[in-house]
């Protein structure tokens, strides 16, 4: 290794390296069907670092995390869900990208973290009385879509939209995560040259991505292993109690970033 590369690595502290090896981890079991974890591995991350770096080093992670879960679930998608959302969340990235400077990061974790709570609890409370879900229509998935992209965009919180479209219609585990993980998939490429136009992908922060990427690809493996040991029904209410971690999380970021 490069004596410039190495001390590159070792100049980071060790908070550093736990809160990013916690994060990356935490976005390997995401990646590996664990849907909505996700969200938690920014806000982890930027125990050690700034949320700029942070988001920085996480792109490109992501990116290779995304050929692993597409190539475990990317067969099992569904299509017709997909054709609605990714074309929303086109217009919301690109709505995110030109009112970031506008709309405060912290309100939209609040909106989202709110609305993700509630949700989470009424999936619950309708579960446990055998309410079925009820699929929405062709607007409502892409106007859906374009919530994602703009939550994803502007407070890297893109999951709890999808899922709060996506959790009522009980597709199959599988066809859950395959539909998931080529959307988000999807919307990180999009994302690249908002990133690369920002200055984003500098050689230390690609270093440092490549030095935590076999950790990240290990939980993504994990994943994968861990999540077909789950049925149907245990797999949803894991995403119905994780929806109301994920909104409790946001809620907290937000308010406290509103009321500092």
């Amino acid at each position: 290794m490069p004596a410039g590369i190495a001390e590159l690595l070792s100049a980071q502290g060790w908070a550093f390296w736990a809160a990013a090896l916690v994060g990356v981890t935490i976005l390997g079991l995401a990646k590996g069907g664990f849907a909505g974890l996700g969200v938690l591995g920014l806000p982890i991350m930027t125990l050690g670092m700034n949320p700029v770096m942070g988001a920085a080093i996480l792109l490109p992670i992501l990116l290779v995390q995304d050929v692993f879960s597409m190539k475990a679930f990317g067969g099992h998608r569904n299509d017709a869900v997909l054709k609605l959302m990714i074309p929303g969340a086109c217009i919301g990235i690109t709505a995110g990208w030109a009112l970031a400077r506008f709309v405060p990061v912290a309100a939209v974790e609040l909106a989202v973290g709110l609305i993700a709570f509630s949700f989470g609890i009424q999936r619950i409370r309708a579960e446990r009385r055998g309410v079925g879900g009820r699929p929405s229509g062709a607007l409502a998935g892409v106007a859906m879509g374009a919530a994602a992209g703009f939550t994803s965009q502007v407070a890297h919180a893109g999951g709890p939209p999808f899922q709060m479209h996506v959790l009522p219609m009980k597709l199959p585990r599988d066809v859950f995560i395959g539909t998931s993980t080529v959307f988000f998939a999807v919307i990180n490429w999009i994302k690249v040259p908002a990133y690369y136009a920002l200055g984003a992908f500098t050689p230390e922060n690609l270093w440092l991505a490549a030095a935590l990427m076999p950790a990240a690809l290990l939980s993504t493996w994990a994943g994968t292993l861990l999540v077909r040991r789950i049925d149907g029904p245990r797999f949803y209410a894991m995403m119905h109690a994780l929806m109301i971690l994920v909104g409790g999380k946001l809620t907290w970021d937000g308010l406290s970033s509103l009321l500092a």
